[in-house]
């Protein structure tokens, strides 16, 4: 288990051979791995004791990034979240993709959140899309801190970055069917339906 202070380049390997961390987001401290690799999305879902059928939110560097998932914007859906990405609002899409069921759980759709922080932009950019649940277990506070993390996942996890206190509500979540904008979330950023 390795401490860091910042993103630093060696994390882009570890992330993209599986291994699983705590780093701060746009949000939270979230638990991360690689959402394109099913042993680290497992990996997060035991550590967290996260409920099995409750898919992730998957932060992404650009729009570019859904073309992974097999996700095609329409101009009217683009338009729409063009008001709040990136920044700190995760957008649940549909996603029917077999390949995906691991991050899916059964819903058909995926949660993706578009960060407005440079520093987590350029580690996604060249570590790929990230699974980012908050660094808890499921139901307990969401760690402010480093030392609240460590007390969750103590050495059972690859590295920590630790960035100080972040004390933040988490990303407000909604979901577009059918052109119509749902928050299904409040959070971070309010917004009218």
């Amino acid at each position: 288990m390795k401490m860091y202070k910042k993103f630093e380049p060696e994390l882009i390997d570890t992330i993209k051979s599986g291994g699983v961390g705590v780093l701060p987001t746009d949000t939270l401290y979230g638990l991360v791995g690689s959402a394109l690799r099913e042993d680290a999305v497992e990996r997060i879902y035991q550590l967290r004791q996260r409920d099995l059928n409750k898919p992730p939110i998957i932060l992404i560097s650009s729009l570019a990034d859904l073309e992974f998932f097999g996700i095609v914007l329409d101009d009217e859906v683009r338009e729409k979240i063009a008001d709040f990405w990136p920044g700190q609002v995760s957008v649940i899409l549909p996603c029917a993709s077999e390949k995906f069921q691991y991050l899916q759980r059964g819903q058909n759709s995926l949660a993706f959140r578009w960060p407005d922080r440079s520093d987590l932009l350029e580690l996604l950019d060249k570590a790929g899309p990230l699974v980012a649940p908050s660094a808890n277990i499921e139901g307990l506070a969401p760690a402010r801190t480093i030392t609240e993390a460590q007390n969750y996942f103590g050495e059972q996890i690859d590295f920590y970055v630790d960035q100080g206190e972040i004390d933040s509500p988490p990303s407000t979540i909604v979901r577009i069917e059918d052109g119509e904008l749902r928050v299904v979330r409040e959070g971070a950023v309010e917004i009218k339906e």
